[in-house]
């Protein structure tokens, strides 16, 4: 049977709804998982979307052509006040529909594949030379600002070829860009600067062609020519956007876990070779990043049994699709050695993030690089006392930590 519009929308006062606990995704969404069909939700902008927040409706969402990422259409729902696009917008890869979003998605996923393996003795040495400034520094260190932000943006340097004269200016543009209490005029103009910096940067790696990933996209007819160098700058940002933030944040939250739950820390420290899965487990159990899985249908679709018009908005939370009982087993649980392929903290279907791999990278070294060189690793503040941002991403602003 299908359901029509014959309920009341609830209503959000902030977008993503807020967490009053580290470990659990908004109170709400249990009641929103547990509604007949999708229900409706009026967010702070005043507009009203469905609401898919069971993991088959999740997933039947964001796995189908009908329902648009295209957020410069007039009627995309916009959630939070003042959302909009930026003058001169064109859709980047997570905005893109069919056609264009097909071999745009190729060309960039099989060149970061490759840029991706070859990352690991970087990655390693990022987080080695991190670690080793902590140890020699005081006790004591706020893991977020001398691990868990530094790697992520390090990475993406080395990812993107930015040369080391550059990197310090880089690192301290994308931190005010994703910092949740920097200035918004602060943050305009590190956009700014990132925007002029990122075209002189990708003119240059389409003139010389180095071996990373700008030089060999540089070689792709979608990255040629003027509005190829566009498109390039703009996959920049999203990268910058979309990455830096939620891995910086999955790793502190990760580490906070694991020093909360010391019988599964037990269990990593004592065979590193589950930290594959306790990586998946940490993106299942925390799922930070929501605000891209809103989307707008383009035909009439029906999921859960609820109709959804063109035309329409549906917001899909993947941080309730997992936490979902009909899937997981014991769904608020931390278990290192939960086998969660069906998690969708990546998302799901034709834009499911394209840096999955990438994230997977960073997270296991330096999860297994921490715990090993510093085995005696602690909270030195309480869990309740740490500070905890609902932003974009879900994230603890500091997590100092002792020996």
């Amino acid at each position: 049977m299908v359901t029509m519009h014959d309920q009341s929308p609830l209503r959000a006062e902030t977008w993503p709804m807020p967490r009053t606990c580290p470990f659990s995704p908004p109170p709400d969404y249990v009641g929103l998982r547990e509604h007949p069909g999708l229900p409706r939700l009026t967010g702070p902008s005043g507009r009203t979307v469905f609401v898919a927040a069971r993991h088959e409706d999740v997933r039947a969402v964001l796995g189908d052509a009908r329902f648009s990422s295209d957020r410069s259409h007039p009627d995309f729902p916009w959630m939070r006040v003042g959302e909009t696009v930026f003058p001169g917008f064109r859709p980047s890869l997570v905005e893109m529909d069919p056609p264009e979003h097909g071999p745009a998605r190729r060309a960039v996923a099989g060149e970061l594949a490759r840029r991706v393996r070859d990352l690991r003795p970087k990655v390693q040495h990022i987080v080695d030379g991190l670690l080793d400034d902590v140890l020699a520094g005081a006790v004591p260190a706020d893991l977020v600002s001398a691990l868990a932000v530094p790697m992520s943006g390090l990475v993406l340097c080395e990812l993107l070829g930015i040369p080391a004269s550059d990197r310090q200016e880089f690192t301290a543009n994308t931190t005010v860009l994703t910092a949740h209490d920097a200035a918004d005029a602060d943050r305009a103009e590190s956009f700014r600067s990132l925007i002029a910096y990122f075209d002189a940067l990708c003119a240059t790696k389409m003139t010389e062609r180095p071996e990373d990933l700008l030089g060999g996209l540089a070689g792709h007819q979608l990255f040629s020519g003027g509005e190829g160098r566009w498109a390039m700058v703009e996959l920049c940002m999203l990268l910058v956007v979309a990455g830096l933030e939620t891995t910086a944040t999955t790793t502190a939250l990760g580490v906070l876990a694991l020093l909360e739950h010391p019988d599964q820390l037990a269990l990593l420290t004592a065979d590193p070779g589950l930290t594959p899965a306790a990586v998946e487990e940490l993106m299942r159990f925390f799922s930070v990043a929501e605000l891209s899985l809103i989307r707008r249908a383009t035909a009439d679709v029906e999921i859960g049994g609820t109709l959804v018009r063109a035309g329409e908005g549906v917001a899909a939370l993947a941080a309730a699709a997992n936490r979902d009982p009909a899937v997981f087993a014991d769904p608020d649980t931390f278990d290192v050695t939960r086998d969660n392929r069906r998690h969708l903290a990546f998302g799901w279907g034709p834009h499911q993030c394209l840096g999955k791999n990438l994230a997977r990278l960073e997270l296991r070294i330096v999860l297994d690089t921490l715990f090993r060189r510093i085995p005696t690793l602690r909270l030195a503040t309480p869990r309740d006392e740490l500070r905890y941002v609902n932003g974009s991403a879900f994230s603890v602003s500091a997590l100092p930590v002792t020996w």
